[in-house]
């Protein structure tokens, strides 16, 4: 029996509706397309990121950032052109409310559709949380947002996963989280692409547990493969212990559950990895994290390594890197010296058989504030997929060192990362690692060949001045809260123009005078901001809620622009 969402998460929600409402006025000023050359986007996680069906482009879309005090949730669409390794930032009227964890799948049809469901928003002190349940088409032939409003649509959620079978957007599991409770999801949901029509299936059969963050795929033949994932349950009183699974169910056309039990060299248990179909039927697994949990604390250890699962051989295997200079290294010192070469090369075959014990390599990085952020990794099997430190050194001499910088260098450890296949390459962009109390979040792009899976190419270095950590203080906490909620467009934006953009809002909202006080404020401009509520509520919205939106409004409009005290 499915777990119903308390009165007082739906409280939570009502409450957030105003600061959406408020950030869809301002995107209601969008009249036209703007597309504007940009920089990388900036630190994010739990965005969306999507093949373009007929063009080299990557569609990046929402996420979420946190800097210790604020948390910042994101609309904003970018194209990344895989040719030029550019940006371009594109501003459509109309686009969906601001969003993180949801899902976002690419259709070819009609030149070509980015469909977005459901995900969350939270407040900017990341205490209460409001999930969505609508569809959004982006067509993007011709760059114009489309909400599809159909009956039947599953609950509002997060975490949930989306895939394309057939003719349908398949929907399954997720998460609704309040501050005082939590519902995890196994449905699954299929939205008709011909009918327009949402309808609720029951697979027979034991299916998955409810769950969040897993990752789902369609097969060549039709069937849908669910993997992993993560919940909480109940340990004792008032302790949540997380729980990860490694299960793989298929749900085939008819819509029976069956366990699959693949073969191979396995992923170990893990949360919050990223996954995405390549080439030759082969899903591919990078990252996660494994969270050590005891009592109250919490510790990660972060993956940055690759797996790859044969979804018709029902086989997973490690994703090693290949290394053919290091082979070629090998047979040049074959030929070294008459007998000398050759013994060599067998016991250096020798140590390189024995040496298959992981290796701990420490990498640090100063942010810009000076903060040194040391990374530990485990390299499993390095003889097998990485030439030593020597031949590196070796091959680099002879050819200008690019075979051992490509050798050395992949993603660092990570968690959340968006992911994407184009043209047999794997895109990983973002994500997040923890340092102790502190929390990384990145906006760095790598790519490997998934034919070659000789190296990976760092297409954006992460840049440590993206690297801010504020320290949360009793002091700051309340001031930041609207801070943090009307900023929550863009945390550089914010810092670089908001002289700018405080202008521009004066000019379409009432001012708030010198050393004026929130309640005469209020009263001053009541009725403007009770019009302003019922315009973003529509006419079918209740006036009890539509004077509590607009009180809540007028709050975070005053907060943001009330006089500085001298």
């Amino acid at each position: 029996m499915e777990k119903k969402i308390s009165k007082r998460s739906k409280r939570e929600e009502d409450d957030l509706e105003a600061l959406i409402a408020e950030f869809q006025s301002l995107d209601a000023k969008k009249t036209q397309v703007v597309e504007t050359t940009s920089s990388p986007p900036s630190p994010r996680l739990n965005a969306s990121l999507s093949a373009h069906p007929d063009k080299d482009e990557l569609i990046l879309f929402g996420g979420e950032y946190f800097n210790g005090q604020k948390t910042f949730l994101y609309n904003e669409l970018y194209f990344y052109n895989i040719k030029k390794n550019s940006w371009l930032k594109v501003d459509i009227p109309n686009p969906p409310p601001r969003r993180c964890a949801h899902q976002a799948v690419v259709v070819p049809q009609a030149g070509g559709q980015l469909w977005v469901f459901g995900g969350e928003f939270a407040s900017p002190d990341g205490e209460q949380f409001y999930h969505y349940k609508d569809l959004w088409v982006l067509h993007l032939a011709t760059l114009t947002w489309e909400q599809i409003k159909a009956t039947g649509a599953p609950t509002g959620r997060s975490g949930h996963r989306m895939v394309l079978c057939k003719r349908q957007l398949v929907v399954f599991g997720g998460f609704h989280e309040s501050t005082r409770d939590y519902v995890y999801y196994n449905d699954v949901h299929a939205f008709n692409m011909d009918t327009f029509s949402w309808s609720r299936l029951t697979p027979s059969g034991t299916g998955p547990l409810p769950r969040s963050g897993c990752q789902m795929a369609s097969t060549p033949d039709g069937a849908i493969i669910v993997y992993g994932g993560y919940s909480k349950v109940k340990a004792k009183k008032d302790v949540d212990k997380g729980c990860s699974f490694v299960c793989v169910c298929v749900c085939p056309e008819k819509w029976v559950w069956s366990r699959v039990s693949p073969s191979g060299v396995k992923p170990t248990p893990r949360s919050g990895f990223s996954l995405a179909v390549g080439p030759s039927s082969r899903i591919v697994l990078f990252g996660g994290v494994c969270d050590e949990e005891e009592d109250e604390s919490l510790e990660g250890d972060f993956f940055n390594d690759m797996y790859l699962y044969d979804m018709t051989k029902n086989r997973w295997f490690a994703g090693q890197l290949r290394c053919p200079k290091s082979e070629k290294k090998k047979r040049r010192r074959g030929k070294k010296g008459d007998g000398e070469g050759a013994e060599l090369g067998q016991d250096q075959k020798g140590e390189e058989e024995e040496g298959q014990a992981p290796v701990e390599v420490v990498k640090e990085i100063v942010a810009d504030d000076g903060t040194v952020m040391t990374i530990k990794q485990v390299i499993p099997n390095p003889g097998a997929g990485t030439p030593s430190s020597d031949s590196e050194e070796e091959e680099g001499e002879e050819d200008e060192g690019e075979g051992a910088a490509a050798a050395s260098v992949e993603p660092c450890p990570r968690s959340n990362a968006m992911a994407t296949v184009k043209n047999g390459l794997l895109y990983l962009y973002g994500g997040m690692f923890e340092v102790g109390d502190r929390q990384f979040t990145l906006n760095d792009l790598y790519a490997i060949d998934l034919h070659k899976m000789d190296e990976w190419k760092v297409l954006v270095e992460m840049d440590p001045k993206t690297q801010e950590w504020l320290e949360e203080t009793e002091s700051e906490e309340e001031g930041e809260e609207a801070e943090g909620a009307i900023g929550g467009n863009d945390e550089e934006e914010d810092e670089e123009s908001s002289d700018e953009e405080s202008e521009e809002e004066d000019e379409d909202h009432p001012p708030v005078k010198a050393g004026e006080s929130y309640p005469d404020y209020e009263s001053r401009t009541e009725q403007y901001w009770l019009k302003l509520a019922r315009v973003n509520m529509g006419p079918d919205a209740k006036e009890k809620k539509v004077v509590k939106v607009s009180h809540a409004m007028v709050k975070v409009y005053y907060d943001e622009h009330k006089s500085e005290p001298q």
